[in-house]
Protein backbone atom coordinates (compact mmCIF):
# COMPACT_ATOMS: atom_id res chain seq x y z
CA UNK A 1 0.00 0.00 0.00
CA UNK A 2 0.80 3.46 -0.87
CA UNK A 3 0.46 6.18 1.79
CA UNK A 4 -0.27 9.50 0.05
CA UNK A 5 -0.99 12.84 1.91
CA UNK A 6 -2.84 11.23 4.51
CA UNK A 7 -4.59 8.27 2.86
CA UNK A 8 -3.72 4.87 2.65
CA UNK A 9 -4.50 4.01 -0.97
CA UNK A 10 -3.41 1.10 -3.48
CA UNK A 11 -1.06 1.43 -6.10
CA UNK A 12 -3.93 2.03 -9.12
CA UNK A 13 -5.60 4.58 -6.70
CA UNK A 14 -2.58 7.24 -6.47
CA UNK A 15 -2.77 10.41 -7.76
CA UNK A 16 -1.24 13.68 -7.99
CA UNK A 17 -2.78 17.18 -8.27
CA UNK A 18 -1.45 18.96 -11.64
CA UNK A 19 -0.12 22.07 -9.97
CA UNK A 20 1.76 20.02 -7.15
CA UNK A 21 5.43 21.72 -7.29
CA UNK A 22 7.19 18.69 -6.61
CA UNK A 23 5.63 17.56 -10.38
CA UNK A 24 6.32 20.91 -12.01
CA UNK A 25 9.36 21.85 -10.52
CA UNK A 26 11.15 19.19 -8.50
CA UNK A 27 10.43 21.19 -5.26
CA UNK A 28 10.65 18.73 -2.61
CA UNK A 29 12.65 16.09 -1.05
CA UNK A 30 13.25 12.27 -0.66
CA UNK A 31 14.70 9.37 1.43
CA UNK A 32 15.60 5.85 0.35
CA UNK A 33 15.89 3.46 3.40
CA UNK A 34 17.08 0.02 3.78
CA UNK A 35 15.03 -2.79 5.32
CA UNK A 36 16.83 -5.99 6.31
CA UNK A 37 14.73 -8.60 7.92
CA UNK A 38 12.28 -6.34 8.00
CA UNK A 39 13.96 -4.27 9.99
CA UNK A 40 14.93 0.00 9.36
CA UNK A 41 18.86 0.66 8.64
CA UNK A 42 20.40 3.59 9.78
CA UNK A 43 16.79 5.20 10.39
CA UNK A 44 18.10 8.37 12.47
CA UNK A 45 20.53 8.81 10.00
CA UNK A 46 18.15 9.31 6.90
CA UNK A 47 15.62 11.43 8.92
CA UNK A 48 18.44 13.44 10.22
CA UNK A 49 19.58 13.94 6.63
CA UNK A 50 15.55 14.76 5.65
CA UNK A 51 15.59 17.45 8.11
CA UNK A 52 18.12 18.89 6.52
CA UNK A 53 17.33 19.20 3.07
CA UNK A 54 13.91 20.55 4.47
CA UNK A 55 15.87 23.29 5.79
CA UNK A 56 18.34 23.86 3.00
CA UNK A 57 15.44 24.14 0.48
CA UNK A 58 13.24 26.75 3.42
CA UNK A 59 10.45 23.77 3.14
CA UNK A 60 8.73 24.11 7.05
CA UNK A 61 7.69 20.03 7.68
CA UNK A 62 4.48 19.76 9.95
CA UNK A 63 5.87 16.28 10.89
CA UNK A 64 8.24 15.60 13.45
CA UNK A 65 10.53 12.58 13.54
CA UNK A 66 8.05 10.63 15.95
CA UNK A 67 5.40 11.33 13.13
CA UNK A 68 7.48 9.56 10.56
CA UNK A 69 8.91 6.99 12.34
CA UNK A 70 5.06 5.73 12.97
CA UNK A 71 4.53 6.03 9.39
CA UNK A 72 7.69 3.75 8.44
CA UNK A 73 6.65 1.61 11.34
CA UNK A 74 3.01 1.59 9.79
CA UNK A 75 4.13 0.70 6.37
CA UNK A 76 6.30 -2.15 7.17
CA UNK A 77 2.75 -3.58 8.79
CA UNK A 78 0.42 -2.73 6.38
CA UNK A 79 2.64 -4.10 3.75
CA UNK A 80 3.28 -7.65 5.57
CA UNK A 81 6.94 -7.46 5.55
CA UNK A 82 8.35 -9.71 7.57
CA UNK A 83 11.60 -10.24 9.47
CA UNK A 84 12.55 -12.73 6.41
CA UNK A 85 12.02 -9.78 3.83
CA UNK A 86 14.87 -7.01 2.55
CA UNK A 87 13.83 -3.83 0.81
CA UNK A 88 13.39 -0.49 0.51
CA UNK A 89 11.67 2.36 1.78
CA UNK A 90 10.70 5.67 -0.52
CA UNK A 91 9.94 8.27 1.75
CA UNK A 92 8.89 11.82 -0.48
CA UNK A 93 8.14 15.07 0.63
CA UNK A 94 6.68 17.77 -2.04
CA UNK A 95 6.21 21.64 -1.04
CA UNK A 96 2.61 21.44 -2.00
CA UNK A 97 0.03 22.16 -4.56
CA UNK A 98 0.06 25.78 -5.44
CA UNK A 99 -0.95 28.08 -8.71
CA UNK A 100 2.38 27.59 -10.81
CA UNK A 101 4.89 30.61 -9.92
CA UNK A 102 9.02 29.64 -9.71
CA UNK A 103 8.73 31.61 -6.40
CA UNK A 104 8.16 29.96 -2.80
CA UNK A 105 4.22 30.91 -2.22
CA UNK A 106 3.06 31.32 1.33
CA UNK A 107 0.77 29.07 3.21
CA UNK A 108 0.76 25.46 1.55
CA UNK A 109 0.74 22.70 2.95
CA UNK A 110 3.32 19.90 2.09
CA UNK A 111 2.57 16.65 0.84
CA UNK A 112 3.93 13.32 1.79
CA UNK A 113 3.90 10.02 -0.19
CA UNK A 114 5.86 6.62 1.05
CA UNK A 115 5.72 3.56 -0.29
CA UNK A 116 8.04 0.22 0.12
CA UNK A 117 9.02 -2.26 -2.37
CA UNK A 118 11.12 -5.70 -2.06
CA UNK A 119 14.63 -5.30 -2.72
CA UNK A 120 17.38 -7.92 -2.44
CA UNK A 121 20.66 -7.10 -1.54
CA UNK A 122 22.93 -7.43 -4.99
CA UNK A 123 24.93 -10.26 -3.78
CA UNK A 124 26.16 -11.57 -7.09
CA UNK A 125 27.17 -8.19 -8.02
CA UNK A 126 29.09 -7.13 -4.89
CA UNK A 127 31.64 -10.55 -5.46
CA UNK A 128 32.16 -9.66 -8.98
CA UNK A 129 31.92 -5.62 -8.82
CA UNK A 130 30.65 -3.17 -11.49
CA UNK A 131 32.14 -1.36 -14.59
CA UNK A 132 32.30 2.46 -14.71
CA UNK A 133 32.46 5.45 -17.11
CA UNK A 134 34.48 8.42 -16.34
CA UNK A 135 31.72 11.02 -17.22
CA UNK A 136 31.78 15.04 -17.00
CA UNK A 137 29.49 16.13 -14.04
CA UNK A 138 26.54 18.13 -15.27
CA UNK A 139 24.41 18.29 -12.05
CA UNK A 140 23.67 21.69 -9.73
CA UNK A 141 25.91 23.09 -7.38
CA UNK A 142 23.73 21.70 -4.35
CA UNK A 143 24.08 17.85 -4.60
CA UNK A 144 24.62 17.92 -0.99
CA UNK A 145 20.79 18.17 -0.63
CA UNK A 146 18.57 15.55 -1.57
CA UNK A 147 15.80 16.89 -3.68
CA UNK A 148 13.34 15.63 -6.68
CA UNK A 149 16.18 17.28 -9.03
CA UNK A 150 17.55 14.46 -10.39
CA UNK A 151 17.50 14.68 -14.02
CA UNK A 152 21.20 15.43 -13.98
CA UNK A 153 21.43 12.08 -12.42
CA UNK A 154 19.68 10.56 -14.60
CA UNK A 155 21.27 11.34 -17.46
CA UNK A 156 24.61 10.37 -16.34
CA UNK A 157 23.29 7.08 -15.91
CA UNK A 158 22.47 6.78 -19.06
CA UNK A 159 25.64 7.82 -20.72
CA UNK A 160 27.34 5.28 -18.43
CA UNK A 161 24.71 2.55 -20.01
CA UNK A 162 24.80 3.99 -23.48
CA UNK A 163 29.22 3.59 -23.24
CA UNK A 164 28.37 -0.09 -22.33
CA UNK A 165 29.19 0.28 -18.49
CA UNK A 166 26.77 -0.08 -15.09
CA UNK A 167 27.52 3.11 -13.67
CA UNK A 168 29.35 6.57 -14.06
CA UNK A 169 32.41 8.15 -12.24
CA UNK A 170 31.98 11.75 -12.19
CA UNK A 171 34.40 14.72 -12.88
CA UNK A 172 34.46 18.59 -12.78
CA UNK A 173 37.13 19.85 -14.57
CA UNK A 174 38.88 16.85 -14.02
CA UNK A 175 38.17 16.36 -9.95
CA UNK A 176 36.65 13.37 -9.32
CA UNK A 177 33.42 13.57 -7.32
CA UNK A 178 31.13 10.77 -6.90
CA UNK A 179 28.84 8.19 -9.43
CA UNK A 180 25.86 8.60 -10.71
CA UNK A 181 23.51 8.16 -7.18
CA UNK A 182 26.29 7.08 -4.79
CA UNK A 183 29.47 7.82 -3.23
CA UNK A 184 32.93 6.67 -5.19
CA UNK A 185 36.26 5.69 -2.78
CA UNK A 186 39.92 4.98 -4.24
CA UNK A 187 42.03 2.96 -2.11
CA UNK A 188 45.90 3.45 -3.04
CA UNK A 189 48.28 1.47 -0.64
CA UNK A 190 45.73 0.58 1.65
CA UNK A 191 44.18 3.94 2.09
CA UNK A 192 41.15 5.17 1.52
CA UNK A 193 40.51 8.42 -0.80
CA UNK A 194 37.46 10.45 -0.99
CA UNK A 195 35.41 13.46 -2.13
CA UNK A 196 34.95 15.57 1.24
CA UNK A 197 31.13 16.12 2.57
CA UNK A 198 30.66 19.07 0.23
CA UNK A 199 27.92 20.52 -1.59
CA UNK A 200 29.16 18.96 -4.74
CA UNK A 201 28.32 15.62 -3.65
CA UNK A 202 25.76 13.89 -1.63
CA UNK A 203 26.21 13.04 1.92
CA UNK A 204 25.95 9.73 1.92
CA UNK A 205 24.26 7.42 5.12
CA UNK A 206 26.34 4.54 4.00
CA UNK A 207 29.24 6.72 2.68
CA UNK A 208 29.61 7.81 6.35
CA UNK A 209 28.84 4.35 8.19
CA UNK A 210 32.14 2.99 5.84
CA UNK A 211 34.25 5.72 6.88
CA UNK A 212 33.31 5.27 10.26
CA UNK A 213 34.40 1.20 10.33
CA UNK A 214 37.27 1.95 7.82
CA UNK A 215 38.71 4.55 11.08
CA UNK A 216 37.60 1.63 13.70
CA UNK A 217 39.67 -0.72 12.04
CA UNK A 218 42.69 0.82 11.62
CA UNK A 219 42.00 1.91 7.88
CA UNK A 220 43.27 5.67 6.96
CA UNK A 221 40.72 7.97 4.93
CA UNK A 222 41.97 11.15 3.45
CA UNK A 223 38.30 13.31 2.85
CA UNK A 224 40.13 15.10 -0.09
CA UNK A 225 39.54 15.62 -3.61
CA UNK A 226 41.59 14.01 -6.51
CA UNK A 227 41.98 14.39 -10.05
CA UNK A 228 41.68 11.56 -12.63
CA UNK A 229 45.18 10.88 -12.96
CA UNK A 230 44.55 9.71 -9.27
CA UNK A 231 41.84 7.71 -9.92
CA UNK A 232 43.68 5.88 -12.98
CA UNK A 233 46.51 4.85 -10.46
CA UNK A 234 44.15 3.45 -7.52
CA UNK A 235 45.15 0.00 -6.58
CA UNK A 236 40.80 -0.48 -6.15
CA UNK A 237 37.52 1.56 -6.92
CA UNK A 238 34.36 1.16 -5.24
CA UNK A 239 30.82 2.90 -4.28
CA UNK A 240 28.90 3.44 -1.52
CA UNK A 241 24.92 3.82 -1.48
CA UNK A 242 21.63 2.47 0.41
CA UNK A 243 21.17 -0.20 -2.19
CA UNK A 244 24.33 -0.87 -3.68
CA UNK A 245 26.16 -1.20 -0.48
CA UNK A 246 29.56 -1.08 -0.77
CA UNK A 247 30.08 -2.10 -4.33
CA UNK A 248 33.64 -2.94 -5.87
CA UNK A 249 34.46 -1.55 -9.19
CA UNK A 250 36.86 -3.57 -11.26
CA UNK A 251 37.00 -1.26 -14.54
CA UNK A 252 36.79 2.38 -15.98
CA UNK A 253 36.34 3.39 -19.43
CA UNK A 254 37.04 -0.19 -20.11
CA UNK A 255 40.39 -0.57 -18.37
CA UNK A 256 40.49 -2.47 -15.73
CA UNK A 257 41.39 -1.37 -11.92
CA UNK A 258 44.15 -3.04 -10.26
CA UNK A 259 43.76 -6.96 -11.33
CA UNK A 260 40.06 -6.62 -12.29
CA UNK A 261 38.62 -7.99 -9.60
CA UNK A 262 37.39 -6.50 -6.01
CA UNK A 263 40.53 -5.59 -3.93
CA UNK A 264 41.13 -6.79 -0.63
CA UNK A 265 40.88 -3.28 1.58
CA UNK A 266 37.04 -3.61 -0.65
CA UNK A 267 36.22 -7.01 0.27
CA UNK A 268 37.66 -6.18 3.59
CA UNK A 269 35.22 -3.23 3.69
CA UNK A 270 32.48 -5.18 2.50
CA UNK A 271 32.71 -7.97 5.69
CA UNK A 272 32.64 -5.40 8.00
CA UNK A 273 29.55 -3.68 6.62
CA UNK A 274 27.77 -6.84 6.76
CA UNK A 275 28.58 -7.36 9.94
CA UNK A 276 27.55 -3.88 10.75
CA UNK A 277 24.04 -4.88 9.08
CA UNK A 278 23.77 -7.55 11.78
CA UNK A 279 24.66 -5.63 14.52
CA UNK A 280 22.77 -2.94 13.70
CA UNK A 281 18.69 -4.76 12.48
CA UNK A 282 19.50 -8.46 12.27
CA UNK A 283 20.20 -8.91 16.28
Amino acid sequence: MFYIDGKWVEAGQATVHPEDRGYNFGDGIYEVVRIYNGRLYQWDAHLTRLFRSAREIRLSLPWSADDLTRLATELLVKNNLTEQDDSVLYLQISRGAAPRVHDIPNGIKPVIMAFVRPKARPVEDLKKGWTAQLIEDIRWLRCDIKTLNLLGAVLVKQYAKDAGAQDSILHRNGIITECSSSNLFAVKNGELHTHPATHLILHGITRQVVIDLAKANGIVVHEKAFDIAFLKQADELFLTSTTAEVMPLVSVDGEAVGNGRPGPVTTRLQALFEQHIYDSVLV
